[in-house]
C-alpha cells in the first residue's frame, strides 16, 4: 500500500514534521510504502485559480504523489485554532481527484494541550473533497511534543513518553487495517 504523508509546516525543525517523518517510519516497519512531502523543503506557489500553476515542479510532484496514494496523512502545526497557512494552501491546489475513497489521518501539534482545532477543520476539508476520515486522530501538545523535538536523542525520560509512542502506533495499526480494506474495495470495483 502506498501512503503519501503531507506535512504542512513552513519551519524547519516542527515537531509535526518529525511526527510525520516518525509515522513514515512505522509505516515502513510495516512493509507499506510512505511518502512524505514536506511543505518546508518543497514550497508550493500561492494558489491562483486563474494562473496555469501545474508546471511549477513542486506542485507537479505533489499532485503526481497524491493521485498514487492509497491512503492519506495530513499533518499540520495548529496556528492560532487552526491548520497551517502552507498546508491550507497546498489543499486548495488539489481535488476530489486526490482524495476521493481514499481514507485520511489528520494528526497535529500544538503549542497547548492538543491541537483539536486544527483537526477539526481537517476533517471538514477532507469531507469536502470526498476522502474518508480516519475514525481516529493523532494530536501533541505540551509536554508530549518533546519526544518530536529536534534536540530529542532517543534517551530523554519524561512523564507520557512511552504513552505517545504507543498511542501514534494504535492509531496507525488502526488506519493501516482500514486502509487495506478501503483499498481493497476501491480496486475491486
Amino acid at each position: 500500500m502506498n501512503i503519501v504523508i503531507l506535512a504542512g509546516s513552513n519551519r524547519k525543525n516542527a515537531t509535526s514534521t518529525r511526527l510525520a517523518e516518525y509515522t513514515a517510519e512505522m509505516i515502513q516497519g510495516q512493509g507499506h510504502e510512505a511518502t512524505l512531502f514536506n511543505l518546508y523543503e518543497k514550497p508550493l506557489p500561492f494558489y491562483a485559480p486563474d494562473e496555469k500553476q501545474e508546471t511549477h515542479e513542486n506542485l507537479a510532484d505533489l499532485t503526481v504523489a497524491m493521485l498514487a496514494a492509497d491512503a492519506i496523512i495530513l499533518s499540520t502545526p495548529e496556528y492560532h485554532g487552526s491548520i497551517s497557512g502552507v498546508l491550507k494552501n497546498a489543499l486548495d491546489h488539489l481535488s476530489q481527484a486526490h482524495f476521493s475513497g481514499k481514507l485520511v489521518l489528520s494528526i497535529s501539534s500544538a503549542g497547548g494541550a492538543v491541537g483539536v482545532s486544527s483537526l477539526t477543520q481537517l476533517q471538514t476539508m477532507v469531507r469536502n473533497l470526498h476522502g474518508i476520515n480516519a475514525p481516529e486522530w493523532i494530536s501533541i501538545g505540551g509536554a508530549q511534543r518533546r519526544r518530536f523535538e529536534a534536540t530529542f536523542d532517543g534517551y530523554e525520560e519524561y512523564e507520557g513518553s512511552q504513552d505517545i509512542e504507543e498511542r501514534v502506533q494504535r492509531v496507525l495499526g488502526s488506519f493501516l487495517n482500514l486502509a487495506q480494506t478501503l483499498t481493497a474495495a476501491r480496486k475491486a470495483l
